[in-house]
């Protein structure tokens, strides 16, 4: 076996000089140019220095854009890319070794400092900082966080601010459930004007489902007069009962399924047919469970027809369908449709469907004492649509339109 002699003391100090060398020779980034190169320590074989250029550059880098980072010689071993917060870009290095490129875009507003390190154990250094945002979107989410909703419940994400991006947007929603559910994205102006996504499932999710949404907005460009997501959104709910409502307007009755088992047969009175007043068809879903409310007329286009306290009120569209105690109708209970757009009950009815109900139930209401069906916007009716149907709303399907404007 061969020995090393040990380093006299004046080869020990040279050794140590030049490593005090090489780690001054490190350099952070400037601006100027197109790209931000470092300096790393030299590679000994080779007696090159480790030297990277990265695509984005000084204190006013555009925002949105992935992180690409180039070595200049050798192979990348790996590239650590992160914030002053604490964050890291992910990313992946590219097969010839030669380049590295994050997953997720720059966040605007945002300082980065660039570590790379190549095959050979050298390292450099880069940083550069994004120009804030011009302007912010946000979103509002449903469902909310660790609740428990019906079998009929979407995914629905609404935007503050106008969406063309559409496709790069949906790229970043992630829906993860408990048993593999099928479903897909789809896009719609809501009833509100807003623009907004909603995921649906294939079929009724099953009772007990675990979901949650991961929606990694922060970085993306949101599209003209949309602006830039800030941060990232999360949310998680389960599958409560397997619970269905079903609504004859011919038969005057709403009877209320659950696991498939009929548990209450209601007698009803819905909206009066040949006018606005008529109740919508189709197969809609209860949004909120609201109570005791005030109910006036005037507020949904109906003149001065009614302004009144209602019991048990169940919004089934944001146009002012309700399932609600209704004892002013009793009379037409289950022999014919007089109410001015909503589905009427006894008090004792409505107080047990009310204590029954779960948002997210579907509420299937079939017969020609109607207007129309359910609009897609006007709450959740997207259950009026095949899968097929709705598959084509998603702005990553094949040949789906832009978003215009």
């Amino acid at each position: 076996m061969r020995r090393h002699r040990p380093l006299s003391r004046p080869a020990r100090l040279a050794a140590v000089a030049s490593t005090a060398a090489l780690a001054a020779a490190l350099t952070a980034c400037g601006g100027g140019g197109g790209s931000s190169s470092g300096e790393g320590k030299t590679d000994p074989k080779a007696g090159k220095k480790t030297e990277i250029s990265v695509n984005l550059t000084g204190e006013q880098a555009k925002a949105g854009e992935p992180v690409k980072v180039t070595l200049a010689d050798g192979k990348l071993a790996s590239v650590a890319v992160t914030d002053t917060k604490g964050g890291k870009l992910e990313g992946k290095v590219a097969a010839d070794g030669r380049s590295w490129t994050s997953e997720r875009p720059a966040a605007p507003g945002t300082s980065y400092a660039v570590e790379a390190k190549d095959a050979a154990g050298g390292t450099a250094r880069a940083a550069f900082a994004t120009a804030a945002p011009g302007k912010v979107n946000k979103v509002s989410m449903v469902p909310g966080k660790d609740t428990s909703v019906g079998v009929g419940q979407p995914v629905s994400i609404v935007f503050d601010n106008p969406v063309k991006n559409r496709a790069e947007v949906e790229q970043r929603l992630k829906v993860t459930t408990s048993d593999n559910t099928e479903g897909s994205w789809g896009w719609m102006r809501d009833y509100s004007g807003k623009d907004r996504v909603d995921w649906r499932p294939k079929d009724y999710w099953k009772s007990g489902t675990k979901v949650s949404l991961e929606a990694d907005l922060n970085g993306v460009d949101s599209g003209a007069a949309g602006g830039f997501f800030v941060k990232d959104y999360r949310t998680n709910f389960t599958i409560g009962k397997n619970q269905i409502a079903k609504v004859d307007l011919a038969t005057h009755h709403l009877k209320l399924y659950r696991d498939g088992q009929l548990v209450k047969d209601i007698p009803v009175s819905a909206g009066t047919p040949g006018g606005d007043k008529a109740s919508w068809r189709g197969k809609t879903v209860l949004m909120a469970k609201e109570g005791t409310i005030n109910m006036n007329s005037e507020t949904v286009g109906l003149g001065s027809s009614y302004n009144k306290m209602v019991d048990y009120s169940m919004r089934l569209t944001w146009s002012g369908m309700y399932v609600h105690a209704a004892p002013w109708n009793a009379d037409y209970f289950g022999s014919a449709n007089k109410s001015s757009g909503c589905i009427g009950m006894s008090d004792a009815d409505a107080k047990y469907v009310y204590g029954e109900a779960q948002v997210g139930d579907p509420f299937e209401i079939v017969g020609a004492d109607a207007k129309g069906t359910q609009a897609v916007n006007n709450g959740y009716g997207e259950w009026n649509l095949s899968y097929d149907e709705w598959k084509a709303k998603s702005a990553l399907a094949p040949g789906a339109a832009p978003a215009a404007g």
